[in-house]
């Protein structure tokens, strides 16, 4: 490992100098073990601890594939998937290693008693695979996770919509949270050169969900002078959207828990701002029973921001506990536009105010190709910011992820993994100095 870092933290080294690396035959990870199941079993959801759950282990180096690469991690980040995965809910990700383990010989790599972790990666491509042409070892790279097939025609109009579509990291092996990874090359995408490596890290899985859910057609198509409420706006996905709509021209409502996270929100440049806990918001009576009343009132306060309009699209990720307002809010004809369910996968809602008022419910499910190079390439540009508000070393994430677990954090949190300090890894001075307070902007807080 300390040649690989070395040559990374060379100025002077060749993608000859990175093809003569002899590379290392285990190299430590963040992982689950398959035996450790059910040790949570009845335990409510708040109290399952992710510091009992993730071990950093010492692993073999995984066999290269063709169209396949080996990347030195130098940061990761911890996702909402992370926790999932850590705690086993709302299943253990082991099956899903299982059934993609029976998909061929190659994919039966994935198969193994334990699972590395991690969705996000910010490095240094190693080695490429057979029929690989558009990277080289040396190249300075960023990740995004959307692992496919490509072999059903289902597909090549939209890669979310392969039949053998995973997450890298959550439903497939190898993932970002370790000292070396395993991708397809086509995750592969340029390291944004005015960024730190951990910087660079955060935004990926994040930022890509938020484009696709929000921007493409394939979401909510989002245009300018819409009104957009975004639930979680200092969160790390509502932290693009925000970010997404003031870039768009649209005007973001910003739901937020707390005085400090409004400020967050100020600070994006957002002016509309909803503190549902000062508010006194609660959208449900007791477990079983939504209270309408509250509906109304959050519909009231909107329409105190907009001049009295509605929201043309509703940002809704929390699931269960907000969506039977989030529906109830929108505009006759508005979108509301999901994905993930972090408070309850089971949601309900009225229906009369979908079907009679013509409003649509879109599913997204984070995004294709060209929405992550898209995405990617707004961040290299300038125009879109990471929202990195800590960083931990890699025996440290399993409080990272207690962390976000507990909604803790603010925007995302990010792992150093072969990277021996902050700060390392930016190419493009100039524009860093340009953007540099909209980079720290979550630092700072």
């Amino acid at each position: 490992m300390n040649e690989i870092l070395d040559a990374i933290l060379s100025s002077d080294s060749t993608p000859a100098d990175f093809a003569a690396i002899k590379l290392p035959e285990s190299y430590r990870a963040v992982t689950l073990h398959k035996d450790e199941e059910q040790m949570f079993a009845g335990l409510a959801s708040r109290d399952k601890d992710p510091r009992k759950s993730l071990h950093l282990d010492e692993v073999p180096l995984p066999e290269l594939g063709p169209g396949e690469a080996l990347v030195a991690v130098m940061a990761s980040s911890v996702n909402y998937n992370t926790v999932w995965s850590s705690i086993f809910e709302p299943v253990s990700t082991f099956g899903f290693l299982e059934r993609y383990g029976r998909l061929s010989p190659l994919t039966k790599r994935h198969d193994l008693p334990y699972h590395i972790l991690g969705s996000d990666l910010a490095g240094v491509v190693l080695r490429t695979g057979a029929g690989v042409n558009a990277w080289k070892p040396g190249d300075e790279v960023v990740a995004h996770c959307l692992s496919v097939e490509l072999e059903s025609p289902d597909g090549h109009n939209d890669t979310m919509m392969d039949p053998e579509q995973r997450i890298w990291g959550f439903e497939t092996n190898f993932g970002g949270l370790a000292e070396i990874a395993l991708v397809k090359t086509n995750q592969l995408l340029p390291k944004p050169k005015h960024l730190t490596w951990e910087e660079a890290a955060s935004p990926g899985l994040v930022n890509s969900t938020a484009y696709r859910q929000l921007v493409s057609q394939n979401g909510a198509g989002m245009k300018q002078g819409d009104n957009v409420l975004i639930w979680g706006a200092s969160g790390g996905l509502g932290s693009y959207a925000t970010q997404y709509a003031l870039a768009g021209g649209a005007t973001p409502i910003c739901v937020v828990s707390s005085e400090s996270k409004a400020e967050i929100c100020r600070a994006m440049g957002a002016e509309a701002i909803i503190d549902r806990s000062a508010e006194g918001f609660k959208f449900w009576k007791d477990e079983h029973t939504q209270d309408p009343r509250e509906w109304k009132r959050l519909g009231s306060k909107i329409r105190e921001f907009t001049g009295g309009e509605d929201v043309d699209i509703v940002f809704e990720h929390p699931g269960r506990e907000t969506f039977g307002a989030s529906v109830y809010v929108t505009r006759k004809g508005g979108t509301i536009v999901t994905c993930a369910s972090t408070s309850g996968y089971m949601h309900q809602y009225d229906n009369r105010y979908l079907w009679m008022s013509l409003k649509r419910i879109v599913g997204s499910h984070f995004a294709n190709y060209r929405e992550a190079f898209e995405a990617n390439r707004l961040v290299a540009k300038g125009k879109i910011h990471p929202t990195l508000s800590k960083v931990y070393s890699l025996d440290e994430t399993g409080q990272a992820a207690l962390d976000v677990h507990h909604n803790k954090h603010q925007g995302k949190v990010g792992v150093l993994c072969l990277a021996p300090e902050e700060g390392m890894g930016v190419r493009d001075h100039e524009l860093r100095a340009k953007h540099l307070p909209a980079i720290n902007r979550f630092r700072n807080i």
